[in-house]
């Protein structure tokens, strides 16, 4: 081990001397790669890591960061040597007019190959040849500027060649970009576009015609609601973009693009609303992804790992949602959504606990019915965290707090028991989550029967072998379903983890060790972050405007503001005084009159006055109506 990492040691030396690394790229990296086999420091590691990244299409220090030649032949050889081995990246060339040497090259199955047909190579085989060579001079276009119409040159008579905006102005597709890199090629060509490469041109062609097979639009499963919207996020970043410009129609919705991973190139998007988001919030969110060096990026918890304030608690510290709704709920409340190539699940950063035990439902149900519904999660929140534990700690050590006559009969159920409370409910907690992990692993059809046929016969069976207690199944079986009612799948898991090591506190010290449990776990919770916000906002802090959808669902009408947090910049959201029956714009029984004068109130309006009544029906004096 030592002569290896002398080895190590030596080679990141030689490696830092041959390519160094910028400053921020390896600390980043060296977080990431921390430690290692015979003494291998992090900023060796991030050497070692800059070498290998370099492998990828996206790193500026390889031949990938080249300019590409107007030579036709080097720029064939060049993509050739990229692609070898790759039977699914089709060369096709050609020649434009019967004249000019092109290529086209694409990778099949994920570019639209009769569009490209139709609308590219038709056009180029049968184009005439006005004559004329083009020159290029002054610097070429970014890689993703679209060529304008006033950019076209049209070719001088007299010469063979065909100039590059003129080829552009006969290729019957709106997206084009031009590209001058061979890093910007691949990109393009790695994303489904097809690049037309032309002899003497020292720029391609980007031609957007991609075609991913992707699932239809449906509900997600996890999030199901009784009312709302029935869509869901999918695997392509770019429908997904799109339902939320659908939920918000304003050009204050801004988008940044980036892509993330030196081989997948993962392209991962930050969505928020100017105005009303935190800019230092955008550029932190912005900050944090730029930093991370990694391979590829395959799902969004690659980056929530790697972004969040604290990567050794079990809370999550971001929230993961496939529902367009409430991506667009917290963007409205000045949240950034972070959307992730390849998965239906964005990240809403940043996030509190109790925005993790509120269900999208919350707000599509009458405000009475939402706020009991509340109460009744966060009860049964607690009771998944701490049932077990109570009971262990009653019957070990607690015995007194239990009537007589219960305490018999409990006394009855358990003098066959050869174990104590705490290993009957280990055992019987290990077995309930083998159970319904193996349920969820299991096809849809089965799964759902399989853990509650199993979950029965092991429980009847447990106690007819005199293994375990009928109390204590009946006090796993609904920690069980009180674990069921977190909204979140996250949260859940980790009130799960929590409930063992709190079961274990109560078994050795009673109720001393349960109360020590619930004090680390609100010490915790505390002190920890999600991108600088306090986790148990609005509650310590205590932030009395943002109570009104904590402690209960205030009416629509009494939601005037946003969130004190993430909502500062811009606080309020909709105008005072619409709550329904309060005299505006209310039809109401004027007083009497002669003929019936003054007996309906005017509506209110740009041309109407309004009733004096302060109710549904106006007690007073009607106005004239419009």
């Amino acid at each position: 081990m030592g002569n290896m990492g002398r080895f190590l040691s030596r080679r990141g030396r030689f490696l830092r001397r041959k390519s160094p690394l910028p400053d921020q790229s390896a600390n980043s990296s060296g977080e990431m790669l921390s430690g290692g086999a015979g003494g291998t420091s992090t900023s060796e590691a991030a050497a070692l890591f800059g070498e290998r990244a370099g492998e990828g299409w996206q790193d500026g220090t390889s031949r990938y960061d080249a300019a590409l030649s107007d030579r036709f032949s080097d720029n064939m050889r060049l993509f050739r040597s990229i692609y070898a081995d790759c039977s699914d990246v089709i060369f096709h060339e050609f020649r434009i007019g019967g004249r000019q040497d092109a290529a086209l090259i694409y990778i099949e199955g994920i570019t639209n190959i009769e569009e490209l047909d139709r609308s590219v190579l038709a056009p180029l085989l049968r184009l005439d040849a006005p004559g004329g060579r083009f020159a290029p001079s002054g610097p070429a276009p970014d890689a993703h500027q679209d060529v304008q119409p006033s950019e076209r040159q049209d070719a001088q008579p007299g010469s063979a060649l065909y100039a590059l905006p003129y080829i552009r102005n006969n290729i019957a597709v709106t997206s084009i970009r031009q590209v001058d890199k061979v890093g910007q090629a691949i990109e393009e060509i790695s994303s489904g576009h097809a690049v037309l490469l032309v002899d003497h041109e020292p720029r391609a062609l980007a031609i957007g015609l991609e075609k991913w097979e992707q699932r239809a639009i449906d509900e997600p499963s996890a999030e199901s609601v009784i009312r709302g919207p029935r869509e869901g996020f999918v695997e392509s970043i770019r429908t997904n973009t799109a339902l939320l410009r659908r939920k918000i129609r304003s050009p204050r919705l801004k988008i940044r693009s980036m892509n993330i991973g030196s081989y997948s190139g993962t392209r991962v998007a930050i969505a928020y609303i100017e105005g009303i988001a935190e800019p230092a919030l955008v550029e932190e969110a912005e900050r944090r992804l730029r930093r991370i060096r990694i391979d590829g990026v395959l799902e969004s918890l690659y980056l929530e790992e790697l972004i969040e304030d604290n990567p050794y608690s079990p809370f999550p510290q971001l929230l993961s949602t496939e529902r367009p709704d409430v991506a667009s709920s917290y963007l409205l409340e000045g949240h950034i959504v972070i959307l992730v190539d390849g998965t239906s699940n964005v990240l809403v950063a940043p996030i509190t606990l109790v925005s993790l035990l509120q269900s999208p439902e919350d707000y599509y149900e009458r405000y009475m019915v939402s706020t009991a519904i509340r109460w009744l999660r966060y009860v049964f929140f607690v009771l998944s965290l701490l049932g077990p534990s109570f009971y262990i700690a009653i019957i070990t050590f607690h015995q007194e707090m239990i009537p007589n006559s219960l305490l018999l009969t409990m006394a009855r159920s358990r003098e066959q028991i050869p174990f104590p409370a705490l290993v009957e409910a280990w055992l019987m907690e290990t077995m309930f989550e083998a159970l319904r992990e193996a349920g969820a692993r299991l096809p849809k059809q089965i799964g759902t029967a399989v853990s509650i046929v199993g979950a029965l016969v092991i429980g009847q069976a447990a106690i007819a072998a005199g293994i375990v207690s009928a109390p204590m199944v009946m006090v796993v079986a609904i920690t069980g379903i009180a674990s069921f009612m977190a909204p979140r799948f996250t949260v859940g898991i980790s009130i799960r983890l929590l409930r063992f090591p709190i079961m274990l506190l109560a078994g050795f010290l009673g109720f001393l060790g349960l109360i020590m449990g619930v004090i680390l776990i609100l010490t915790h919770l505390f002190q920890l972050r999600s991108f600088g916000v306090p986790y148990m906002t609005p509650l310590a802090p205590v932030q009395t405007r943002s109570l009104k959808d904590v402690l209960w669902r205030a009416p629509r009408w009494r939601m005037i503001t946003r969130p004190v947090m993430p909502g500062r910049l811009n606080p309020v959201r909709m105008s005072p005084g619409l709550r329904p029956g309060n005299g505006h714009g209310n039809a109401g029984s004027g007083g009497s009159g002669p003929a019936g004068a003054g007996q309906m109130a005017g509506l209110e309006g740009p041309n109407g006055g309004t009733g004096n009544g302060s109710g549904r029906t106006g007690g007073g004096k009607g106005g004239s109506g419009a």
